[in-house]
């Protein structure tokens, strides 16, 4: 059976606001989180993929020698920073079962008989 990773849209959130609010520095932080709690090996590829796209996107930002910056850098961060956030959002976690209905305060008891019959 494989693992459940569930978050409620609070958590979901969060998360693409640790993603954004450190200007894309700890995008692989979630990815991270999640590849550890499943353990699934598509987890680990994104989170590599993630760090990759740090280990490159440093460097050349760092080597930029122009005062009026790099166009390509700047579509490649945008670019990248809204799929994080639309996995995030909507890929990565599972949503919450449903739970059972209640009634009256107390769960709905099973029928008696032969379903087939009634």
């Amino acid at each position: 059976m494989a693992k459940r990773l569930e978050a409620g849209w609070g958590q979901r959130i969060a998360w693409v606001f640790l993603a954004w609010g450190s200007c894309g520095l700890l995008m692989w932080v979630p990815f991270l989180y999640a590849a550890i709690r499943r353990g699934r090996g598509s987890d680990w590829g994104l989170f590599a993929s993630f760090v990759l796209y740090e280990c490159v996107t440093l460097p050349w930002a760092a080597s930029g020698g122009s005062s009026s910056g790099d166009p390509f850098l700047g579509l490649a961060v945008v670019l990248t920073m809204l799929m994080a956030a639309g996995l995030l959002l909507f890929g990565m976690f599972d949503t919450p079962p449903p739970k059972q209905q209640l009634y009256m305060g107390m769960p709905v008891p099973p029928q008696q008989g032969n379903p087939y019959l009634r």
